[in-house]
Formats: structure tokens, sequence, C-alpha cells
């Protein structure tokens, strides 16, 4: 998966927001857990404050008893976090402070003490450090025995551990981060499923479409979503329009070529009727339009078949027939034709345009050699996975070679450098024009065999 890929950008933002989705849920859970268990945690201390409150004040001694029956064996308890005591606001009158058993002998500070306000209900809340270092939730409420405002006043005051909130808190912070941290992976894990299976018709479309290229197939087919079918039908439809219009510029070549061939025809026997300088300079003339009206409408020919979509050519039965044809021509000289080049190799192109390029260089290494014609052809992987690859071919011999600056002249049509050869001097431009129809490249070099070596760049399947 690519950074600059669909999937990775719909995996990428789908993971983020996941990422920011789940822990800022998690953390608004989790406060609200938090203060569901405090006020819990608050309210259990309240109500065990009005209970200590309400069992004390029934004593006809005047003075507080110690609560019977408050709910909570955790007050028996030495040193259990959980303690009530109720203490006399003014210590003068020689009035007792009691305290729960699980206090022992030790004291709370009074919150009104510290001048902690009360809460609507008369409530004063604090937190404090209670025996063995251990931190308390404290509640109290200032009193009058049995009711009489008048009468003495009393501390009443009941306090809990936090650390049983805290463990709750805790308990619950650790299973939800285990939740959470599951719910991710799973909704990454089906997102990366999900943008796969829903980006799975554009790989068929790329499959489809290199088929169509490598001519396995001439149509994109197969069953698609609803929402790229439209897609399919315009890309069809765009390579019938392409081999339409390659079709009908074949036909105006075709009928532009029938219908220059008769008036050439006839000027030209005209002019050898006519034996003076006039019809010499015709028929020179219509013989130069001749030639050129040919190798016009044969570089459209090629153009127009370089743009079909699908069409292959294998090199090694082209290269094979190339060989058995040439060592039987130049048989008297004795060349050996070698061929490097693996079965799979192939080329994009029409098979008359291989031959003919092919044709040319074979042929013309031949005249030249000494004995040895050495043919390789090989395939280069495109760059990324949307690069197309490329074929090359070098053809070489041992023959006497080329200087660089008769390199540079040998690729000019109709350049020959030496008249005692065979030929029309066209062979290497026909080459350099169909290679260039296929946007591909035609250079001339030394070679290790001491004559020339030529390669040639095309499109490969």
């Amino acid at each position: 998966m690519r950074l600059d890929s669909l999937a990775f950008r719909l995996f990428a933002t789908a993971a983020l927001w996941t990422l920011v989705a789940l822990p800022l849920a998690g953390f608004i859970i989790l406060s609200l857990y938090r203060a569901e268990v405090d006020g819990s945690f608050d309210e259990r201390i309240k109500t065990l404050l009005l209970v200590v409150y309400t069992d004390s004040s029934d004593h006809s001694t005047g003075e507080p008893g110690s609560p019977r029956d408050v709910g909570e064996p955790l007050f028996e308890l030495t040193h259990s976090g959980w303690y009530w005591q109720i203490k006399p606001t003014d210590s003068s009158q020689g009035r007792r402070t009691l305290v729960s058993k699980s206090l022992a002998s030790e004291a709370l500070a009074s919150p009104r003490e510290s001048n902690v306000e009360p809460d609507g209900f008369g409530i004063r809340w604090t937190t404090a450090t209670g025996p063995n270092g251990v931190p308390l939730r404290v509640a109290e409420m200032i009193q009058a025995l049995g009711g009489d405002e008048s009468g003495p006043r009393y501390s009443y005051l009941v306090a809990g551990p936090l650390d049983w909130p805290q463990a709750r808190y805790t308990g619950f912070r650790n299973r939800l981060i285990m939740s959470l941290s599951l719910v991710g992976f799973g909704l990454m894990a089906l997102t990366l499923f999900q943008v796969r299976f829903g980006l799975s018709p554009l790989r068929e479309i790329e499959k489809g479409l290199s088929a169509i290229r490598t001519g396995q197939a001439q149509r994109l087919d197969g069953k698609l979503p609803q929402e790229i079918e439209p897609l399919q039908a315009e890309i069809n439809a765009l390579i019938q329009s392409n081999q339409d219009i390659i079709e009908r510029a074949r036909t105006q070549v075709g009928n532009l070529a029938h219908a220059l061939k008769t008036p050439l025809a006839v000027i030209t026997n005209e002019a050898n009727e006519d034996k003076g300088p006039f019809a010499a300079k015709v028929s020179d003339q219509a013989k130069v339009m001749r030639d050129q009206i040919g190798y016009y409408l044969d570089r459209a020919q090629m153009a127009a078949r370089a743009g079909v979509i699908g069409r292959v050519s294998e090199v090694l039965p082209v290269l094979g027939s190339l060989q058995r044809a040439l060592e039987r021509i130049y048989r008297d000289k004795g060349v050996d034709i070698e061929i490097d080049c693996a079965e799979t190799v192939k080329f994009q192109g029409e098979k008359q345009d291989l031959e003919e390029m092919l044709g040319n260089l074979v042929d013309n290494a031949c005249k030249w050699a000494e004995g040895t014609v050495r043919i390789a052809a090989w395939v280069v992987p495109g760059e990324g996975r949307t690069g197309r690859q490329r074929l090359f071919l070098t053809v070489e011999d041992d023959g006497p070679g080329l200087t660089e600056e008769q390199r540079q002249k040998i690729g000019k049509r109709g350049m020959r450098l030496d008249e005692s050869k065979p030929g029309s001097g066209l062979g290497l431009s026909i080459v350099s024009d169909i290679a260039t129809s296929y946007s591909g490249r035609f250079s001339l070099d030394a070679s290790p065999l001491g004559g020339l070596l030529v390669r040639l760049e095309l499109p490969a399947v």
C-alpha cells in the first residue's frame, strides 16, 4: 500500500478517526463513570452520617451515645478505613468524644475547624489523611442533640477510604482500555478489509485493461459494481472509437493511394512517349512524386498500426524465421547468425512492423559481417507499478564497422556509404521511422565484435 494510493488515503483517514474517536469516547466514558463512582461513594458516606446522627441521638442522658446499628461492619474493624466520630463543638463543657472501634484511640480533624463551608444540606466535605496514612473522604455536619437548637452542639463525622472508589475506577479504566483497544484493532482490520474489498473492482479494471493492451481481450468485460459500470461502458466505447478511427484512416490511405496511382501512371506514360527535355523533367518529377507518396503513405500506415490497441507479436519466431532465410541467402559467405532471446519476449505492436525492422537490420548486418551476426532481445520492467515494460533489441556484426561521423550520416533517408553493396539506402531510415511511430528509439554504436552495433528500444508486453 503506497503512500499516494487511494487505499492508503482511505485506510489512513479511517485509522486516524479511530485513533481520535476511541480515546475521546474512552475519556468521556471514564469521566462519567468516575463521577458516578465518586457520587455513589459520597452518597454512601452521607447516608452513614445520617444513620450515625439519628441512632446516636435517642438517649436520655443529655449526651449522644454510641450508635447501635449503623449498617457497616467495617466500623468495627481497627483501621479499616471506615470511621465515625461524634465530638462536641465546645470541649470546655467536659463532654466526651465518641469514636468507632475502627478508629481506636485516634481522632479525625474536623472540617469545621479548617473553615470548610457546608453544602446545601449543611454537610462539610473534605479529604484528610487517616490512620496509617490512608487518604479519607470526610463528611461532617454540626447538629444540636435531639434537634434542640438551644442545646449543646456536636460534630457528627463519617469518613471512608478513598482507595475504595479509586480501586473501582482503576479496574474499570483497565477493562475499558483493553476493550477499546480490541475494538480499535478490530475496526482497523475491518477498515483494511473494507478498503481492499471496496477497491477490488479497480484492480479488475486494471487487469482487464492490461489484457486489452496485451491482446488477450478486445473489450473490458465482466460484472462490475453499479457505480463503475458507466466507466466500463465509456472505456469500451473509447476502445471501439479508437479502432474505428484507425480503420477509417487505413481506408483513406488506401483510397488515396489508388486515387493517385492512376494520374501518376498517365503522366509518366505521356512523358515517356515524348523524348524532349520537358518530358524527361516531367518523368523525373513524377518518379519523385511516386516515391514521396509511397514513403508518406507507408508512414501513415505505420502510424495507424502503431495506434492499434492490443496488437502483440512474439519476437523469437520472427527472429527464427529471419535466421533461416538469411543464412540460406548468405550461405556462400558463411554467415552465422546467433540469437539470444527468451520465448516470453513479446513486442507490443504489429508483427509486420517488427519483421520489417528486424529484416532491414539483420540483412544489413549480414551484408557487412565477416562471418558472425549476433542478435539479442530482452525486456526491462518499467519503473513503478504503472511503468511500461520496454523491449530492447541489439543487432551487431564483426564487419568493418563505422566511424562516429559515418554513424551520424547513415540514418538519413537514402544515404549510402558504399555503392558497391546492393540496396536503396532506405533500410535504416525505415527502421527509425517505424521505431519512432511506436515511441521507441533507434541508435548506432560500435560493437565489441568489431563491426556495427544497432540498438532498438520498443514497447514490450
